[in-house]
């Protein structure tokens, strides 16, 4: 993905992904006035670029979940997004799998195998079996940063935010369960106003099934 794609419902009419995925709609009621280019002003409120450094791209470094096989397979996906300090935090592509890895403009192109939830791209997106429950404590597990009350990957030093479909979630982050084209997302810092559902894009294509 392109440094500097904006993300949300604004960013697919002003810049789009890098991928050709699409990114996240809201189903905020339309609001009076619009800025520049029609785009309407509470669209653009909700815009957040990507962060710059280390910090926003944290690496893998966790474990594979669960039985790795040397196929995607069928999967169910939900969609994961995580602020901090006001920015866009990326997971990146192939959390879940097993090196070597091979990234092709800037998605998974091939792995030696795929654990119970993986990432094939920087989206946000997360593909898990549909006969294991999984967490987001799992998701953190395997890609290897903490999460916890007050903190996300790199962030931390104010309480941590869930949001599943727009609606506060209370209690663990952790326990928070992966489900089927669920919107969830995470924020720690400045509030950013949550997404209530996503475009997702097509299933992997067969080569990686």
């Amino acid at each position: 993905m392109r440094r500097g794609v904006l993300v949300g419902a604004a960013a697919v009419l002003i810049a789009g992904c890098g991928t050709g995925t699409p990114l996240a709609t809201t189903s905020h009621p339309p609001a009076p006035g619009h800025r520049a280019g029609g785009i309407p002003s509470y669209l653009l409120a909700e815009v957040r670029p990507i962060g710059r450094g280390p910090r926003f791209e944290p690496p893998i470094r966790g474990s594979v979940p669960g039985p790795c096989t040397a196929t995607v397979g069928h999967r169910l996906e939900a969609h994961v997004e995580v602020f901090g300090a006001n920015r866009v935090v990326l997971l990146p592509a192939g959390i879940g799998t097993e090196p070597p890895r091979v990234v092709s403009d800037g998605r998974l192109a091939r792995a030696h195998c795929f654990g119970s939830l993986v990432t094939l791209d920087p989206t946000g997106v997360v593909y898990f079996r549909p006969n294991r429950r999984v967490t987001l404590g799992d998701l953190f597990a395997a890609w290897g940063q903490p999460l916890s009350a007050r903190r996300i990957a790199s962030f931390g030093g104010s309480r941590v935010r869930v949001f599943v479909n727009g609606r506060a979630v209370n209690g663990s982050a952790r326990s928070v369960a992966l489900t089927q084209h669920a919107e969830i997302v995470l924020e720690v810092g400045p509030r950013v106003p949550p997404h209530t559902r996503f475009t997702f894009p097509p299933a992997p294509p067969a080569g990686e099934r």
